[in-house]
């Protein structure tokens, strides 16, 4: 963690599922390289119902950030009509590692 990002920080974790055109369209690899630039933890993944889904863990702030990326921007050729987010909780420490691609 970076300086003012200590163990004592609000930690979150979120489930998300984004709907729209967001298969085929590099939408998982967009969204690893933003969570691993916004110093994140967690997954995504493709459905068979062409929706993205994922989990993102880390500090509060910058869940926050990724769920307007997610909800908003998304990869360049993306559309998205609708961000779902679930089962949002605070944690005391990060239970991933790493941000990945599941398949």
């Amino acid at each position: 963690m970076s300086e003012g990002e200590s163990a004592g920080s609000d930690l979150l974790s979120v489930d998300f599922e984004i709907f729209g055109h967001v298969q085929g369209v590099c939408f998982r690899m967009y969204t690893e390289k933003k969570g691993l630039q916004l110093g994140l933890v967690g997954w995504v993944r493709n459905t068979c119902h062409g929706t993205v889904q994922g989990q993102v863990q880390g500090p509060a702030h910058r869940v926050d950030e990724m769920k307007r990326w997610l909800g908003e921007e998304g990869s360049p050729t993306s559309r998205i009509t609708k961000a779902s987010f679930a089962n949002q909780r605070t944690v005391d420490e990060l239970e991933l590692s790493g941000f990945v691609t599941r398949f």
